[in-house]
């Protein structure tokens, strides 16, 4: 199977104990589950905010890899295969336990940056369908405070969920530039929002 040749070191690492793995080499498996175990438990932590459900959602994302393994390509770096197995986990659960609203920094995507967690309405009741709704106008309404090339990025990357490469490409920059800059829109959208949260305590 020919690997990426954009892959980074780490990248091209995992594709080999993938492979080894596959093979039946349990060292692989402990060695892949080592890497990732810390960085999938947080990111779970942070989406259930429950130490023990992060636990089980962790054992249960390893699992379900490992018994996939066969259906990883090596067009994308195992890391992003395995969070978008994570997150997908998680996101079941959530929606099990009727968990409908998280805020801006509460979950990571699949290469470990804060993502917005987005369950799709047809999950959501008709009242929670409204609340929802409301919630989106009111976050977009705070974006547009942020100066226009953060405003851009998080239109891009959050609402209409492009991927750091996607937005490279459409904006002409270089993918570490794009990320670097999100980075700092997101703190200022968080700084916004924080300020926005004080005035409204202070009216009442």
């Amino acid at each position: 199977m020919e690997v990426n040749p954009n892959f980074s070191a780490n990248a091209k690492n995992d594709f080999n104990l993938v492979e080894k793995a596959k093979e039946g080499n349990q060292k692989a498996y402990a060695d892949l589950m080592q890497r990732y175990k810390d960085s999938i438990h947080f990111m779970a932590l942070k989406m259930v905010n429950n130490k023990d459900d992060a636990m089980d959602l962790t054992v249960e994302t390893f699992a379900k890899a490992f018994e996939n393994l066969e259906k990883y390509k090596p067009d994308f770096a195992f890391s992003t295969w395995l969070f978008r197995i994570a997150t997908n986990n998680c996101i079941d659960f959530i929606r099990k336990k009727k968990i409908s609203t998280m805020s801006i920094d509460s979950m990571v995507d699949d290469e470990g940056d804060d993502r917005p967690l987005q369950i799709r309405s047809d999950t959501l009741n008709p009242e929670e369908h409204s609340i929802k709704k409301q919630q989106n106008e009111q976050l977009k309404e705070i974006v547009e405070r942020l100066p226009s090339r953060y405003r851009t990025l998080i239109m891009l990357r959050y609402f209409e969920e492009l991927s750091y490469e996607e937005i490279a490409q459409q904006l002409d920059l270089p993918l570490g530039t794009v990320k670097a800059q999100l980075f700092r829109a997101r703190d200022l959208l968080s700084n916004v929002m924080n300020r926005n949260k004080k005035s409204l305590r202070s009216d009442f």
